[in-house]
């Protein structure tokens, strides 16, 4: 499974590279992007299995990210899953409208993010 990380924080990248090493998921490659530019432009070069993403980043936020990802033509629909502080309901049934596969809030463990993985990959394998 090849994963891409986006978020402007280079800790929190690190944090979710951690955790993801700590699932029981077969990562085979890890791409960074540091804001949702940088991410559209590396999704277009070669489009991962899935995708967590930061909501609040500099140059193209989280949600515009999602949008422009998700209006592009390809093959394949990767697992989007925003990781954020932004937990208010409003702001989950926004990113769930653009397109975001399922959403886990800062701070989280690695058991959060695994199960909450497990459920959106489960989830898309089932159509």
């Amino acid at each position: 499974m090849n994963v891409l990380i986006v978020d402007d924080s280079i800790v929190m990248r690190k944090i979710i590279r951690k955790s993801l090493g700590e699932t029981a998921y077969g990562v085979a490659e890890f791409t960074e992007a540091q804001d949702g530019m940088d991410a559209l432009n590396k999704c277009t070069a070669s489009l991962p299995d899935l995708i967590l993403c930061d909501w609040n980043m500099p140059n193209m936020n989280g949600i515009d990210f999602v949008m422009r990802l998700r209006q592009m033509k390809t093959k394949k629909r990767p697992v989007i899953i925003m990781v954020t502080t932004e937990g208010t309901m409003g702001k989950m049934e926004e990113a769930m409208k653009q397109g975001v596969d399922s959403y886990v809030v800062k701070p989280f463990t690695p058991q959060d993010l695994e199960r909450v993985i497990s459920k959106a990959l489960d989830q898309q394998a089932k159509g």
